[in-house]
């Protein structure tokens, strides 16, 4: 064996134990609400999902074509620049995505479409879909690679709660 085989034996042998050192970068993709959720040098937290048969009161009353969830969100800007807060999107098990409602009329502390966060702030505010009653997972893209499509998962279980006060039946030794 000549010395340059020997220098390649020995290098290819030191690559493989320093490869061998190195601790594997396992990058979470799926997070539950509640979780803080990094994205890039952003942070998401999803606070609450609430389902409505409707949105506003008495004559500003607006209907959704399937049903309104909105979403509480709290975003963290961890970069030293002015970052936009894209739209998010929601998966259902069946595959189809749907988009953020544009119009936010009735939806208290609504995001917005335009949502931009100064470097070190936090914003918290809701987002609005109109979907078919069932769970879902919010994709949160990172916008720092726009071009990449990578984004996180954060399941959105099915959560019923009543938006309208349910009456208890009359008794029926009350009515004698």
């Amino acid at each position: 064996m000549n010395k340059f085989s020997c220098w390649c034996a020995l290098l290819g042998t030191g690559v493989l134990l320093l490869s061998g050192c190195a601790k594997p970068s396992v990058t979470r993709k799926d997070f539950s609400m509640g979780e803080n959720v990094p994205v890039g040098q952003m942070t998401y937290v999803v606070v609450d999902s609430t389902w409505r048969n409707q949105l506003g009161q008495a004559f500003k009353a607006r209907s959704p074509e399937q049903r309104f969830l909105l979403i509480k969100l709290s975003v963290t800007n961890g970069t030293g620049q002015d970052v936009a807060i894209p739209l998010l999107t929601l998966e259902g098990s069946d595959g189809q995505s749907y988009r953020e409602v544009a119009n936010g009329e009735g939806v208290d502390n609504w995001l917005g479409l335009l949502r931009t966060i100064g470097p070190g702030q936090n914003e918290q505010g809701n987002i609005l879909f109109d979907v078919p009653l069932t769970s879902y997972n919010l994709h949160i893209p990172d916008v720092a690679d726009p071009g990449l499509e990578k984004y996180v998962s954060v399941q959105i279980p099915l959560r019923l709660e009543s938006d309208t006060p349910i009456q208890s039946p009359i008794a029926p030794d009350s009515l004698k």
